[in-house]
């Protein structure tokens, strides 16, 4: 997929930069794989907004993708590469031989037409999903599981991938994009290939509008707030130092480290790169 640029006739298209979805299915979505989607406009499940500046945005529907890849030796043929309004990489329709349909995150390569299988020891081709075990080291994977049968977690939005760095008895060891070493389960799942849409980080929104189209509404800062609404808050006149930069609660907003499991440190080899600031 390449980016579409356009002429400055207004304000909101200069500069604006989209993704170009030339090949990708233009019909509707398979019907038995949708299901209705309601918007939550940031409120958890006791109807409290837990996730600010959330409202409105066109209407969706859910697609129901397919993360566990249990199907197993049953050879697929992909029908279409489909846009999905949930996530930022591209799904894929594949028909099994025995007529089932099912959707996966489609990686970059994949074309219509394609054959796909999931199982062991099956061949090393972009597309395939089989255990860790059965991957050689160096192979670029996505979708990986983090527990034998509990659906990949790992490596599923646009243009991402995570490697495998080696073998650790019964785990392998999986370097992710963050720089991080873990290790993983070596009967854990995992789809070879790098995910497609890998343009997507290039996207230049160009006007409030379509933010709004994607339901997020505007965002207001701290430090034009009264003190009574965030710690920024308060102050003569356009004073926005003096104080240490926190969240509306209070939380250090600066590289503070948050990250509270011990139980899983010992899976962690290596630690992600310290962003520079």
């Amino acid at each position: 997929m390449a980016l579409k640029t356009f002429k400055p006739y207004t304000k909101s298209s200069r500069g604006t930069i989209l993704i170009d979805r030339t090949g990708l299915w233009k019909g509707k979505p398979f019907k038995s794989l949708v299901s209705t989607k309601n918007s939550r406009k940031g409120r958890n499940n006791y109807g409290r907004i837990t996730s600010r500046n959330r409202a409105g945005g066109h209407k969706k529907m859910y697609r129901d993708v397919d993360f566990y890849r249990k199907k197993f030796d049953v050879e697929a043929t992909v029908e279409r590469i489909e846009y999905d309004p949930n996530r930022t990489c591209y799904i894929m329709l594949v028909k099994f031989d025995d007529g089932e349909y099912k959707y996966y995150l489609a990686p970059q390569k994949v074309k219509t037409g394609d054959k796909i299988v999931n199982g062991s020891k099956k061949e090393i081709k972009v597309g395939n999903c089989m255990p860790l075990q059965d991957i050689p080291v160096g192979i670029d994977i996505h979708n990986v599981e983090l527990q034998p049968g509990s659906g990949g977690k790992i490596a599923r939005s646009a243009g991402t991938s995570v490697t495998i760095s080696g073998i650790d008895g019964n785990y392998s060891l999986i370097k992710m994009a963050s720089g991080e070493v873990r290790k993983i389960d070596s009967r854990s799942l995992a789809t070879i290939g790098v995910l497609s849409n890998p343009d997507q980080k290039n996207i230049k929104i160009g006007k409030a509008g379509r933010s709004r189209w994607l339901g997020r509404r505007p965002h207001t800062r701290g430090v034009v707030m009264n003190p009574v609404d965030h710690p920024h808050g308060g102050g003569e006149g356009k004073s926005a130092g003096g104080r240490h930069p926190v969240s509306r609660t209070g939380q250090s907003a600066k590289g503070l480290k948050t990250r509270d499991n011990k139980r899983t440190d010992k899976y962690i080899i290596r630690r992600r790169k310290k962003k520079k600031v």
